[in-house]
């Protein structure tokens, strides 16, 4: 079992506080969630407070997880402020990418930690690429800058294809700012890992040619 620290039990405490006052409580939900229509009133606070509700208890623990078994290597590396620092950047950037990509859509809504706990997640393969994960319960150990370059690529594909109840532009977004951030904080990783850098920067850079040919 994974020491927790201190800044990682607040967020997680306050990810769980809030999510369950919106799951009870359908007016707070809606006044906080993430909205175009209502982000393009004004209420640019919901691009921050949108990362902290989720839909159920699935999403809420999905979320919570991930960041529970990433979230140290991050801060040890990084430090308590740098790693807030990501966490948020990387849920602010996830929601402004959202909003890029669907500006005209006044009825898109979402809400979830994914941007955030996905720039903690890339940020992680940045510092160990070579670290085992096991996905879905499937015992076959895969590593991590694999799952990584795989996962934003998936998260094209979904984007492009509209699959699922997902927001992918999110998960891109904070995984830009995890990677961005990461590298500004720490840019010896551009010659100890410039390789997985390399790798890692490919979904990024496909992203970049795909909106620039229009094709997403």
């Amino acid at each position: 079992m994974l020491d927790i620290a201190i800044v990682t039990l607040v967020i997680i405490a306050a990810n769980v506080i809030i999510s369950l006052k919106g799951f009870n409580d359908f007016s707070f939900f809606e006044k906080y969630k993430f909205n175009i229509a209502s982000i393009r009133r004004g209420e640019q606070i919901r691009m921050l407070t949108s990362g902290f509700l989720h839909v159920d208890t699935t999403h809420l623990l999905f979320n919570m997880l991930t960041l529970y078994f990433f979230a140290n290597i991050v801060l040890n590396a990084l430090g308590t402020v740098r790693f807030l620092l990501l966490y948020l950047a990387s849920l602010l950037v996830g929601n402004l990418l959202s909003f890029y990509f669907h500006k005209e859509e006044y009825h898109y809504s979402a809400v979830g930690a994914s941007g955030a706990v996905t720039g903690v997640l890339y940020s992680a393969i940045l510092f160990y690429p070579d670290m085992s994960l096991f996905l879905f319960f499937i015992p076959i150990p895969i590593p991590a800058w694999i799952f990584g370059l795989l996962y934003l690529l998936y998260s094209i594909y979904g984007m492009k294809k509209r699959i699922g109840n997902i927001g992918h532009d999110a998960h891109l977004g904070g995984a830009i700012a995890g990677y961005a951030l990461t590298l500004l904080f720490m840019p010896g990783l551009l010659e100890t890992n410039l390789w997985i850098v390399l790798v890692l920067a490919l979904p990024i850079g496909i992203l970049f040619v795909l909106h620039k040919l229009g094709k997403i």
